[in-house]
């Protein structure tokens, strides 16, 4: 028995035990990802050339209903090639830097380093990625840029309510993006921003029927 805990010998003593327990300790929380702005340009800017070597270009619409940068946002976009991510983190103002959920299978050595260095992070498409909403809500609550695919996969039809979730906890508005392709334009349109109040199944109703709208080409009858 430890003398701390051993009552006193003559009956006039008690155990001490405040003494043999250590203080609580709460253990700090995870800092968002750090985006390093000179990689996430350069990434930008790499995955541009196909589209310049293709004769196309990319054609924004719609920036004036970007928050201004240093508030919190979640960029949901439809999805329709891999190039999404990157016409969506060209078309954003500058100092808006989108930090995506990738598929965790991106996170390969070299390639992942990048993706990692530009801000964004890995997400388990298998199933309900806790880490993944964690990370998002942390950089959030730093001021950044959350982007999101609500289909989850390249042409999938019905929406996932993680875009409504994350904001309506990030307590974050919405601005949907729209993303199409017609002759040689690239074109992302972004919309209004979408309040996170509302409950999740409405608001993703909502960003719904905003993606179906400005996904359709400029241009074009509706």
């Amino acid at each position: 028995m430890s003398e701390v805990a051993r009552p006193d010998l003559n009956g006039s003593g008690s155990p001490d035990h405040t003494a043999s327990v250590p203080a609580a300790r709460t253990a700090p929380e995870p800092a968002a990802p750090r985006v390093i702005p000179s990689v996430y340009r350069f990434v930008v800017n790499v995955t541009y050339l196909p589209v310049l070597a293709s004769g196309m270009h990319l054609e924004v619409h719609g920036r004036e209903h970007v928050p201004v940068a240093g508030t919190p946002l979640v960029v949901a976009a439809n999805h329709v090639s891999s190039l999404d991510p990157f016409l969506v983190a060209r078309a954003l103002p500058h100092g808006r830097f989108m930090q995506f959920m990738a598929k965790k299978e991106l996170f390969v050595p070299l390639v992942g380093d990048i993706i990692r260095a530009g801000g964004s992070f890995p997400v388990d498409r298998s199933g309900n990625d806790l880490g993944a909403v964690r990370t998002s809500l942390r950089i959030l609550k730093a001021g950044g840029t959350v982007g999101i695919f609500p289909q989850g996969t390249r042409g999938g039809g019905e929406l996932h309510g993680g875009a409504a979730l994350i904001a309506a906890k990030g307590r974050a508005p919405i601005l949907p993006a729209g993303i199409s392709r017609d002759g040689k334009r690239w074109i992302v349109r972004f919309g209004e921003p979408i309040s996170p109040r509302g409950g999740i199944k409405s608001v993703t109703a909502e960003l719904g029927v905003a993606l179906t709208e400005l996904s359709h080409p400029v241009g074009q009858p509706y």
